[in-house]
């Protein structure tokens, strides 16, 4: 019998459950005293609890921690939440700021290797091997998905095909002429790249592609059944964020029934987004992680902003890792229209339950004698595009109400032609708000 790394790779997703609980105690009290003895911030936080890392006895302590935000990653922006000296420093990644400063992170070797672990894993449980060749559309550079995808595929043994974003037409290229078999990029970018290849006369679901692995923006149900059909492929959700470590957080396996957390490294909490209360398992709410094993910046108890739920019944995959469901909005996207709550995954899990439409929309805000409204510009896909008004007018009212079924609200509804939506070779840009503050 044959040594199989990957085999050897998602051994951890399937350790016994209190072997893992004994594994995150040992790792979370030494995280956190590493993070009491290294950074300024977090040390004069936990002395205005009156918490020592010694008071942390069990899992349920964590509670006893405080919470970590954006903003402090901001506040004190470059390295002011560094645990390591320079020296220990072997890379730094950076997202883009909307306020002017970038989130800035770090990584030792150590993290490194533990990140290309999880993307490893990740990749495997989609169920790519070392016999695929796997290309990679996300952007490299500060951006961490592209050197974090990259890293995974080189750690399962695959072949990696380093395409970065951009020139759609040579990534069709590439995927036909290398007979690539997944791909890792953001859903909205998948879409386009089937769009140009349709263009060009390829047929995706002809080329030997099978698995997609998408991320870095939300996608609805909706969005993976046009990312099957249209791509012949199998569609996987992975998530993360740069400040916990980047893509690797968490990945579907290939029953589709929420992600597994690798929560040997990531531990995480749903707590109220209200008061800060930790939730039980099954309860929506806000998803928390704290880094286990992250050293040059450990992050405790960091308020991701996510909803979601800790999913309670086992998989049937045998993993025993526990698993979040899909991120069904970003409180942060959550914007409020007439006194009600709207988040941009509702409208788009309601458009894409009529037929006739395409997954590429745009939501405009705007405000019109004092009062908010929501304009939704909605690409007609091909067959449906017609010059007969009675059509198109059924067309709206369809969506219409299918949205506002979802959301409560009646709103404004555009038909725009095919392919009239820019496209983003990035995260995909779906709201526009143009209300007067």
């Amino acid at each position: 019998m044959t040594f199989d790394p990957i085999d050897s790779l998602c051994s951890a997703d399937f350790v016994k459950v209190e072997h893992l609980r004994a594994l995150q105690l040992i790792r979370l009290q030494k995280i956190v005293r590493h993070a009491y003895d290294n950074v300024a911030l977090f040390r004069s936080r936990m002395d205005e609890r009156g918490v020592k890392p010694e008071h942390i006895k069990t899992l349920k302590d964590i509670a006893l921690l405080p919470f970590f935000k954006k903003i402090d990653l901001r506040d004190t922006y470059p390295f002011g939440l560094f645990a390591v000296p320079q020296s220990k420093i072997v890379r730094l990644h950076a997202s883009s700021g909307t306020t002017g400063k970038p989130i800035v992170v770090a990584y030792t070797q150590q993290d490194l290797d533990i990140w290309s672990e999880v993307m490893g894993r990740a990749l495997a449980g989609a169920g790519l091997t070392r016999n695929d060749i796997i290309q990679v559309a996300y952007g490299y550079g500060l951006f961490t998905g592209g050197l974090g995808a990259h890293a995974g595929v080189e750690k399962i043994g695959a072949t990696v095909v380093p395409a970065s974003v951009g020139n759609t037409q040579r990534q069709v290229m590439l995927m036909r002429d290398f007979g690539v078999n997944g791909i890792c990029c953001t859903p909205s970018y998948f879409l386009h790249l089937i769009e140009q290849a349709n263009a060009a006369g390829i047929d995706m679901r002809e080329l030997p592609i099978r698995v997609g692995i998408f991320g870095a923006e939300p996608w609805s149900q909706g969005m993976r059944e046009q990312l099957e059909s249209g791509g012949g492929i199998e569609a996987f959700d992975i998530y993360g964020l740069s400040e916990i470590i980047g893509p690797g957080v968490a990945v579907e396996c290939t029953e589709h029934a929420g992600m597994h957390v690798f929560e040997d490294h990531f531990y995480p909490e749903i707590i109220d987004p209200d008061t800060g209360e930790v939730l039980p398992d099954g309860e929506f709410g806000e998803l928390v992680l704290t880094t286990l094993s992250k050293y040059a910046m450990p992050m405790i108890r960091y308020r991701t902003r996510d909803l979601t739920r800790i999913i309670t019944e086992p998989c049937k995959c045998g993993r025993t890792i526990r698993r979040i469901d899909r991120i069904s909005a970003r409180s942060d996207d959550m914007f409020i229209i007439r006194g009600v709550n709207v988040f941009p995954s509702q409208i788009e899990s309601a458009l894409l339950t009529v037929e006739g439409v395409t997954a590429n929309y745009l939501i405009i805000l705007t405000t019109e004698n004092g009062m908010d409204n929501i304009e939704l510009n909605v690409e007609v896909n091909e067959n449906s595009f017609s010059d007969q008004v009675r059509e198109l007018e059924a067309l709206q009212k369809r969506i219409a109400a299918a949205v506002e079924s979802v959301i409560g609200l009646r709103i404004r509804i555009k038909l725009v032609a095919p392919k009239t939506i820019a496209r983003s070779e990035g995260k995909a840009k779906r709201v526009i708000d143009n209300r007067i503050k």
